[in-house]
């Protein structure tokens, strides 16, 4: 098969289009034919050497599929070949076939397309635990999303006006996604290009704070954060795209009872992935009802795999941007 390999650690350039040896369901794994791989900034850190679940060169990248199942292994019940689904892998996306554990493959509902399928496992499944299994949203409370434009951050949006949230307050870098984020449903959009977020979300709540805070940054943007917290109020870490770490002193959690909790869907897939179904079967449900939809920023064919990694990487892109593997049966 064809794939695109990182052959070693380093810029867009270490990213190869070759043949790649076919991969073989394991116990418990099936095998997909590709048809649509989501590209993700976890992508860009197993590429330069600094993603935390990842593997070393030469390792074909891509966390999430959509495709068809061509092959079957062991021990797998309610899955069949012929079955179009979307999957977190276990052997990279950005190939013409993948493996992925049955315990986060999803049969693809009627009413979600092949797009919005390959891009829900990553962004669909982080952004309604972000809010839910991590983030304890109650109805009512004051939600600031960072990145709210970008694939995570777009769906967040989205899902927690859904849950309840009583204010969505987004940050973004540029006034065209400003648009969007508005259009996504934030009450208030802050260009932290032109403002302190921090000092405009506190003038926002009356000097409240946010009382969740979702934040894929870290780095200064952490540290601003802490200072626009809600008392009794959440920052969920899920990135660091910033490429720098957020620091806290204890003091700024134990007085006003907050909390930082981190957040990897990684982690869950490697050591919980079962824990991760009821937020798959929620959004797949969702996305089948027109509730919710997930943002498509940009689409490359499989060899291009560098231009979309670069563009992820320049964040001007909005939404999730996909690799178009072969085309749908």
């Amino acid at each position: 098969m064809k794939a695109v390999v990182v052959t070693r650690h380093g810029g867009p350039e270490v990213l190869n289009y070759q043949d790649w040896p076919d991969p073989v369901p394991g116990e418990g794994q099936v095998l997909i034919k590709t048809e649509l791989a989501g590209v993700n900034f976890a992508d860009v850190q197993l590429r330069r050497g600094t993603y935390h679940a990842g593997s070393p060169p030469p390792v074909v990248p891509g966390l999430d599929v959509y495709g068809t199942i061509v092959g079957v292994g062991r021990g797998v019940s309610g899955l069949e070949r012929g079955q179009k689904v979307a999957a977190f892998t276990a052997s990279g996306s950005y190939a013409e076939l993948a493996l992925a554990p049955a315990a986060l493959t999803f049969p693809v509902p009627a009413g979600v397309g092949p797009e919005t399928a390959a891009a829900f496992p990553t962004v669909g499944i982080t952004a309604y635990n972000l809010l839910t299994l991590a983030g304890r949203l109650a109805p009512g409370e004051t939600v600031l999303v960072h990145a709210a434009a970008g694939g995570v951050g777009s769906t967040a949006v989205q899902l927690a006006k859904i849950m309840g949230a009583g204010r969505v307050i987004g940050t973004v870098g540029s006034d065209e996604k400003a648009s969007l984020a508005r259009e996504l449903g934030c009450d208030y959009v802050i260009n932290y290009e032109a403002e302190d977020f921090a000092a405009r979300v506190n003038e926002i709540t009356g000097g409240a704070g946010a009382d969740l805070i979702l934040d894929s940054v870290a780095g200064p943007v952490f540290d601003r954060g802490l200072s626009c917290l809600a008392t009794f109020g959440r920052i969920v870490m899920y990135g660091h795209t910033s490429g720098e770490a957020g620091h806290v002193s204890t003091r700024d959690l134990h007085g006003p009872t907050r909390a930082v909790i981190g957040y990897s869907s990684s982690t869950y897939r490697r050591y919980r992935p079962q824990a991760l179904r009821p937020a798959a079967e929620a959004v797949l449900g969702y996305l089948a009802s027109g509730q919710l939809r997930i943002v498509i920023g940009a689409r490359f064919d499989l060899p291009d795999a560098a231009k979309a990694q670069q563009l992820i990487e320049s964040r001007a892109h909005v939404g999730k941007i996909l690799l178009r593997v072969s085309p749908s049966n």
